[in-house]
């Protein structure tokens, strides 16, 4: 499940020409594209949406894409969706999801310009696909790639968030009592969080990022290692910095996962970014004053180390994810 390993999705992407209008080309680790379009950039991102709640389908349709256009500083401006249902999908479930997806664009202030709805044999469950656009100075385009030795790694909301709220929604039995029945109720009204497009452009308006990456799947270890590897640097985060909240934890101890695995949990909504080490309070301080939960987990670094920290030991940070997302909301463990 999920995307191709980065060797294999170079391989993928090997026959694509280059062409001089496309700024950032298709590659592993950069979930937009960027070409020229007058004197801006055109900042493109495309998402598939699969297996979420019903009842936030449409939303989670326009925000995968949204948010990750916002996380190259462009405000999202338009999209064209897909809605692809296997062949005894009803009209008006349909219907429904496209009343949340208007409403979700509305409120971000975007226009869908065109799409595509229709059935097909070889389909067993809903599939959306949202392609995002909007514009950005040439000079205020941020990209995953830019981090610099001695920023610090800055992290929003906690890690795992997304797979609490959504086995607080699809596995309400086991949720309740893991979490309880109040926590789950908290939990359910939680999705919006699974959205980054707010805080996305809030960092960027700082004009103090040099790179930002959403942790979704694979988590911090995805996110993390194709932060270093864009920019050419390495890093130092510590494992005591890293927010876990009590839900994750919870997880963590019922299905006994390795703190490997909790490092690689899906984590839609929330931000890795690159702050200037002049700028880390001023950045702070901002996203506070929205409320957004904010972590500062380590530095990167001139050398090209990738470790992490724990009671004073230091240890080669995770190659690869082995993210859980699947095998705990399919219900397998």
């Amino acid at each position: 499940m999920g995307k191709l390993s980065t060797k294999e999705l170079e391989k993928l992407l090997g026959c694509i020409k280059r062409d001089s209008r496309v700024i950032v080309p298709p590659r592993p680790g950069f979930d937009s594209g960027v070409h020229l379009i007058d004197d801006k950039y055109l900042v493109v991102s495309t998402d598939p949406c699969i297996g979420v709640p019903k009842n936030w389908f449409g939303w989670l349709l326009i925000h995968y894409a949204a948010s990750d256009v916002a996380l190259f500083g462009a405000k999202p401006e338009y999209c064209a969706t897909n809605l692809l249902g296997p062949i005894k999908t009803k009209p008006e479930t349909f219907y429904t999801v496209m009343k949340q997806a208007c409403k979700a664009a509305e409120e971000l202030g975007m226009a869908i310009v065109t799409g595509h709805t229709g059935v097909y044999d070889g389909l067993s469950s809903l599939v959306g696909v949202c392609t995002a656009y909007g514009r950005v100075r040439k000079d205020k385009l941020i990209t995953p790639g830019g981090a610099k030795p001695g920023d610090y790694i800055l992290f929003t909301k906690s890690l795992g968030l997304e797979i609490a709220v959504n086995v607080a929604l699809t596995h309400r039995t086991l949720a309740e009592r893991l979490f309880g029945v109040q926590r789950v109720m908290e939990l359910s009204k939680l999705v919006p969080l699974q959205s980054c497009v707010k805080e996305a452009l809030l960092l960027a308006d700082t004009g103090e990022i040099h790179a930002m990456h959403d942790a979704t799947e694979g988590g911090l270890t995805s996110a993390l290692n194709e932060m270093a590897e864009n920019s050419g640097v390495g890093f130092k985060i510590e494992w005591d910095k890293v927010p876990l909240s009590k839900d994750v934890q919870i997880l963590m101890d019922f299905f006994k996962f390795s703190e490997e695995q909790i490092l690689s949990m899906s984590s839609t909504g929330t931000i890795l970014a690159a702050v200037s080490p002049e700028a880390k309070d001023k950045v702070k301080r901002i996203l506070c004053e929205k409320n957004i939960e904010v972590s500062f987990l380590g530095v990167f670094l001139k050398n090209k180390r990738r470790t992490i920290v724990k009671n004073g030991k230091e240890t080669r940070f995770p190659d690869k994810a082995d993210d859980p997302y699947e095998r705990i909301l399919s219900g397998r463990l």
